[in-house]
């Protein structure tokens, strides 16, 4: 399949919903791409649905009600389907209109938001899926252009003036506020953008996890568009 996709070792490209759930990660591929040209006008769809707050949940009735356009139609009937193939697999698919996400500014060296480089972690075994119709998508980037922002000399200690607690709590400490899963891409990195209308599936750290989990980050969204993003 020649895409932009291709070329990663990090990413396998599937062209079925069956294959992007049935392929096993391996080596240093830990990303899975459905890729797909949609067509349907999303936008439109974005522009008839309300935003409370800065992150709002958008159901299927939601998608429902809407009058929309031939192409808008068409966009809908993409996104619905997306939702019942992922709840049909098991899992619990969420539709998101968001202005932005919560930033953490409480300290200057470290972030532990969604736009820092980070990686899933579950107790069970699991992946993330997400695709992004309309707006900014986000990033990946290889697990070898990166290291742990607890490993960086200078943020580790940082952390361990801000634990000031016994050495042998500070492990706990760090995975107890989620420090120990954001990452600072080094300078030579290219992260990959995920682009639009794909379906991707990405490796999570739980004990089960052959690969390395995969390094991701939200964008920093359009100025004056929302993004919808499906995620599970």
């Amino acid at each position: 399949m020649n895409n932009i996709f291709s070329d990663s070792s990090q990413i396998g490209v599937v062209s079925t919903f069956s294959d992007l759930v049935q392929t096993n990660f391996k080596g240093e591929m830990n990303a899975l791409c459905w890729y797909r040209n949609l067509g349907g006008d999303f936008k439109e769809i974005v522009s008839q649905l309300s935003l409370e707050e800065n992150i709002t949940e958008v159901y299927p009735e939601d998608l429902i009600a809407l009058k929309l356009s031939e192409k808008g139609n068409i966009a809908r009937g993409i996104i619905l389907n997306d939702l019942q193939l992922l709840t049909d697999f098991g899992a619990s698919p969420s539709l998101n209109l968001l202005k932005c996400y919560e930033r953490d500014d409480e300290f200057d060296f470290i972030s532990t938001d969604v736009y820092s480089f980070h990686v899933d972690r579950s107790p069970i075994a699991t992946d993330t899926f997400l695709c992004t119709y309309h707006g900014a998508a986000s990033d990946i980037i290889a697990n070898a252009k990166a290291e742990q922002k607890i490993l960086v000399p200078e943020i580790r200690t940082k952390l361990k003036e801000l634990h000031d607690g016994p050495e042998e709590e500070f492990e706990d400490f760090l995975k107890e506020n989620y420090f120990d899963l954001h990452y600072q891409a080094h300078q030579d990195a290219a992260p990959v953008n995920l682009g639009l209308g794909h379906l991707w599936r990405l490796a999570v750290d739980h004990p089960k996890q052959e690969v390395l989990p995969c390094i991701h980050r939200a964008p920093v969204e359009n100025e004056g568009e929302y993004r919808l993003l499906l995620i599970c």
